[in-house]
């Protein structure tokens, strides 16, 4: 637990010292004010507009952030032929990727919190001085707690985009690895669809290949209550804790075969 530790930290100051998350992170910011500059030509529906942009910035600045980091937490180390130090100190592979994995998801929550605040602020500095018949307006307060439901999901679904990340990047190029990484999560969004092909198409073979992509690829629709929470509609803790299972099960069993084949890689 020590020598996880130990690299998760590394891992995450080497993050902050990338440009990366912080251009990331200024996009965002740059998006979030865009929606509020937006939601000031759309009469009624400024709040509605502002949170919908701000939850797709979270999630699109720090998907950026997973792949594009994730996919070099091991390829970078190969290539700079830094992993043999790191081999021959007293620190096992499956604590190396354990570490790696750590160090990412605390990157990405860090990001988020700050992304996520300032969608908060952005949607304060809108509802402060309006009156309370405009307030009564709005399908939810602008300072809605649930958006915080919707960010703590962005968060989750990202923590399984980065285990796809470190996953393709024991053993696949860095390019090939973000490639995989982000055919996933889009296919991932469209999972019910494969499940409702078998009554659509007359091929037994087809119908048997959509069934099995449908319990393999991960479904990123799970994850996605975006739309509720804008329209101010509630969302069921059974949901939220389906998510969170189905999460760190998928996660689970990805960093089990990353070790697997880390373990087998010789860097000899």
């Amino acid at each position: 637990m020590r020598a996880i530790s130990w690299i998760a930290v590394n891992v995450f100051k080497e993050s902050v010292r990338d440009r990366v998350p912080y251009n990331l992170a200024f996009f965002a910011v740059l998006l979030i004010g865009a929606s509020y500059l937006l939601g000031q030509l759309t009469a009624g529906q400024d709040v509605k507009i502002i949170k919908d942009l701000g939850l797709a910035a979270t999630t699109v600045f720090g998907l950026f952030i997973a792949i594009f980091i994730g996919i070099g937490l091991v390829s970078k180390e190969v290539e700079r032929r830094s992993i043999y130090a790191l081999l021959a100190k007293p620190v096992r592979r499956s604590e190396l990727v354990a570490g790696k994995y750590a160090g990412l998801v605390l990157t990405v929550l860090v990001n988020l919190a700050v992304m996520g605040a300032m969608v908060y602020v952005v949607l304060a500095w809108l509802s402060w001085g309006q009156p309370a018949e405009v307030h009564r307006s709005w399908d939810a307060p602008a300072t809605d707690p649930r958006l915080l439901v919707a960010m703590f999901l962005v968060f989750v679904q990202l923590t399984l985009v980065i285990a796809i990340a470190l996953f393709f990047s024991t053993f696949a190029s860095p390019l090939l690895a973000a490639a995989f990484t982000a055919a996933l999560f889009i296919a991932g969004h469209f999972t019910a669809d494969l499940q409702h092909l078998e009554s659509v198409v007359r091929s037994p073979a087809v119908a048997l290949m959509s069934n099995g992509l449908y319990h393999v690829l991960p479904d990123f629709a799970l994850f996605d209550v975006n739309a509720a929470v804008v329209h101010g509609q509630p969302v069921a803790p059974n949901r939220v804790a389906l998510a969170v299972g189905y999460a760190i099960l998928y996660s689970g069993g990805l960093l089990g075969l990353a070790v697997l084949i880390f373990s087998r890689r010789d860097f000899k």
